[in-house]
């Protein structure tokens, strides 16, 4: 693709709008950035576009722009089904995502990564796979590197991971990875999709345009990643716990947990009859969730020259990530993990399944339209007391507080939640943030309002030893 003098519009002006803006300018083109947010709201990544001697439209999208554009790039955090966007694709405009452009100019191996939950453990994971395999490996995508800054990057890496979100997939036209792996679907996102079967359709497109010399690694004790599954054209190499799925494994991976005689590990069956064992003894990810990431993560690794040290080694030294079941701080035998990370109803699920003591539990933020009483059961198994707050409180409040037989209290902050949910707590008690609600009515990101937990938990531990 071309953008020698083209005029390229990029709508959204954030990490991956400055990413294209930067990528557009230095192939000659002409560049436009809109964003309905105020100069005030983005003024780190105004700075960026100003260096770059971009013209900016923000606190509102010009329709006109958009229909007298010869290209436009959509940032993931853009609908695409917003009017401007659809005006301009019935006048023939190309509307693209960063992804899909990114693509067309890398010519390495990309292992794409996708899923509900897990997406980042995994590809973090990975991405120490290979680099402990001494592969030379890009890690980026969702995750927090652009795919266009690699695009720009010389020299050129042996291998591209990528995290890809359902948004990026949605503006995705050629997009191809020779390695795909899916990890999961729940419901998740449903403010921005016009149901749940458009979001599994929209996870599905990480498949679409896969061949023969391509792979796809996806859950297949997940029964709609199956559905999903059934038809692919792209070799197919399942993970999946023992004893989930009927009849034998002969490519893929399966978890087996092991007993008193044996650990728990992971087995890799290759379809010349090999197979090779990865050790869970080790493993410091806590979660059944997080051994299907370890599952899915080897098979890739494997399939793009990774070694069983390398994999290992990077099993056995990986810690997981802030805000994603991060262990903070105990205090007065009572332990802190700070779940930030789970903005949606399932992830608060396994977070919960992952705890065998009493959890004191706090939720909330804004609704991405998710069920909150299908948390029901695993409340009542689980949870000793709810804390919530932000915009979706008194919603959590109606569906779950029956579920928690200590009821629930309403918190105006998160130090107001830290410090209800430590006065419930009983030494050996566990106090879990695991939201399952986006922070934007609150914080910027889930990470800033994780780092506000943890802050709280700090400040809770100074006051209690004075």
């Amino acid at each position: 693709m071309d953008l020698a003098n083209k005029d390229v519009l990029i709508v959204g002006l954030g990490l991956s709008g400055v990413a294209v803006a930067r990528f557009a300018k230095n192939r000659a083109a002409s560049v436009t950035v809109t964003d309905i947010a105020r100069e005030e709201e983005l003024t780190p990544y105004v700075q960026e576009a100003r260096k770059l001697n971009v013209n900016m439209e923000l606190g509102q999208h010009n329709i006109e722009t958009f229909e007298r554009t010869d290209l436009i790039i959509v940032s993931p955090g853009v609908s695409h089904t917003i009017l401007p966007l659809e005006r301009a694709k019935k006048k023939g405009i190309p509307v693209l995502g960063e992804l899909e452009l990114a693509s067309r100019y890398i010519h390495e191996p990309i292992v794409a990564i996708s899923g509900t939950n897990g997406k980042t453990t995994t590809t973090s994971l990975l991405g120490k796979m290979l680099k402990n395999s001494g592969c030379s490996v890009f890690v980026g995508g969702n995750i927090g590197n652009p795919l266009l800054d690699y695009a720009d990057k010389s020299p050129a890496s042996a291998i591209v991971v990528a995290e890809v979100s359902s948004f990026q997939l949605d503006t995705t036209d050629t997009f191809k990875p020779q390695v795909s792996v899916l990890l999961n679907i729940s419901a998740d996102h449903l403010d921005r999709y016009n149901d749940f079967e458009d979001y599994v359709k929209s996870k599905g497109r990480i498949f679409a345009n896969q061949q023969e010399s391509d792979t796809a690694i996806f859950n297949a004790s997940d029964p709609l990643i199956r559905s999903l599954s059934k038809d692919l054209t792209a070799r197919k190499l399942p993970f999946h716990h023992q004893n989930t799925i009927q009849g034998n494994t002969r490519e893929g991976a399966v978890i087996y947990w092991g007993n008193s005689h044996n650990h728990p590990n992971i087995m890799i069956y290759a379809n010349d009859n090999t197979k090779k064992a990865i050790d869970l003894s080790q493993v410091k990810l806590p979660g059944r969730h997080n051994i299907e990431n370890v599952a899915a993560a080897s098979l890739a690794a494997f399939t793009v020259g990774g070694t069983l040290a390398g994999v290992q080694s990077a099993v056995n030294d990986f810690r997981g990530l802030s805000h994603r079941l991060e262990y903070v701080d105990t205090i007065n035998n009572v332990q802190f993990f700070n779940d930030s990370k789970a903005t949606n109803v399932d992830a608060v699920a396994r977070a919960l399944e992952t705890f065998s003591k009493p959890v004191v539990l706090i939720m909330g933020g804004r609704d991405k339209g998710g069920d909150f009483k299908h948390l029901k059961h695993l409340v009542r198994r689980h949870a000793k007391k709810l804390i919530v707050m932000g915009e979706a409180k008194r919603d959590i409040k109606y569906f779950l507080e029956s579920a928690c037989e200590g009821g629930t209290r309403i918190a105006s902050t998160i130090e107001d939640a830290v410090l209800s949910a430590y006065k419930e707590a009983s030494p050996g008690d566990v106090v879990l943030l695991s939201p399952a609600c986006s922070s934007f009515d609150m914080y910027s990101s889930y990470a800033e309002r994780g780092e506000a937990f943890c802050q709280a938990v700090k400040c809770l531990n100074k006051i209690r030893q004075k």
